[in-house]
């Protein structure tokens, strides 16, 4: 999907699909980005029944203003002395931001999942994260959580000390994976019961018998893909000791 912010033609034909009436679903597959993205940006520019585009582009524009002033470094410079250009380190960690926020993940939890991601330890606590994002820890603490529970993140304790520290490691895609593959078991089970219960016969029933059989070709997909992936990392590791 097309990434980056949403442009004034994007927010002139997301207008024009409200117009005509269209779902937000439908609207994101025509521009090609998430649903998501569709929903934030008309329920945040006064709804369906009062979104104007142009109205929408100024306010966009009203908030990059303010929030720059608000926070002239957003972004921490980077770890260590590697020869990094500061600058083009914190636009990176800005536009990956937006691009996971556009994939769904909310904005908060986007940003501590990469302010981590950035880091050479790939390790911060909480206090950390709140010194470098400027924000409240009870922001860092909904966000970790989330993360946590979508399996982009692992808590594990300071040594020595009482304080927790929220790591991220090359296992981060493949735990995320596997947390999608768990509940993409329980959306397969739940469609064949659906089928079960409304009759394979029936159209309603059919229904929920296609999305159960794309789900279990979906899940194995992402089985193979894991396994995959493990060989691969198994290969790399025997190889460098």
């Amino acid at each position: 999907m097309p990434g980056g912010r949403l442009t004034s033609e994007d927010r002139q034909r997301i207008a024009a699909g409200l117009a005509e009436g269209l779902g937000y679903a439908e609207i994101a597959r025509r521009l090609e980005r998430p649903a998501s993205t569709v929903m934030r940006e008309v329920t945040r520019n006064g709804g369906p029944d009062d979104y104007r585009a142009e109205r929408a582009q100024e306010a966009t524009r009203h908030r990059a203003r303010r929030s720059r002033r608000a926070q002239p470094a957003a972004w921490p410079a980077p770890d260590g002395d590697h020869g990094r250009d500061p600058q083009a380190v914190r636009d990176f960690a800005e536009s990956f931001t937006t691009l996971l926020e556009q994939q769904g993940l909310p904005r908060m939890a986007a940003k501590v999942l990469v302010c981590l991601y950035v880091t050479d330890s790939g390790t911060l606590t909480a206090a950390d994260l709140v010194q470098r994002l400027r924000v409240s820890p009870a922001s860092v603490s909904h966000a970790v959580a989330f993360l946590e529970q979508q399996g982009l993140l692992r808590r594990e304790r300071t040594p020595g000390g009482r304080r927790e520290r929220y790591v991220l490691d090359d296992e981060i895609w493949l735990r995320s994976t596997l947390a999608a593959v768990q509940m993409n078991d329980v959306l397969t089970a739940a469609a064949r019961r659906g089928a079960e219960i409304l009759g394979a016969a029936t159209p309603a029933g059919a229904r929920f018998g296609t999305s159960a059989e794309f789900l279990h070709v979906m899940g194995e997909s992402l089985r193979e893909g894991m396994e995959r992936w493990r060989q691969i990392s198994t290969a790399r590791q025997t190889a460098q000791e």
